[in-house]
């Protein structure tokens, strides 16, 4: 089993820049084998697919809305992946979920494990 656990998120203007962390823990080398993913959601919409890493790092994937505004990275050694978002907008959506799974992948469903969230406002 594999526990998830967002932090980082708050209140950030328009334009501003934020970074959420997401800290693995279970069996260990669960953890080291699994590609991590954030999804976001905005209230009565679905979730969406936002950025994915393998576990080395060497493989990244991100949404094209997010493209060239955020940056997913990982430590292993911490158990911790990050997204560092630049150029937040009002209409980014607010709740961003952790997820791990067996591939890299942008569909949500993959995803076995996943955390509880964390709020990120963005105010205009």
């Amino acid at each position: 089993q594999v526990q998830l656990v967002e932090s980082g998120g708050g209140l950030v203007q328009a334009g501003g820049s934020l970074t959420v962390s997401c800290l693995a823990s279970g069996r260990t080398y669960s953890v080291d084998a699994m590609a991590m993913a954030w999804f976001r959601q905005a209230p009565g919409k679905e979730r969406e697919f936002v950025a994915a890493i393998t576990r080395s790092g060497r493989s990244i994937r991100y949404a094209d809305s997010v493209k060239g505004r955020f940056t997913i990275s990982r430590d292993n050694a911490k158990n911790t992946v990050y997204l560092h978002m630049n150029t937040l907008k009002p209409e980014d959506p607010d709740v961003y979920y952790c997820a791990a799974g067996p591939i890299i992948t942008s569909t949500l469903n993959t995803y076995p494990y996943w955390g509880q969230g964390t709020q990120v406002t963005v105010s205009s």
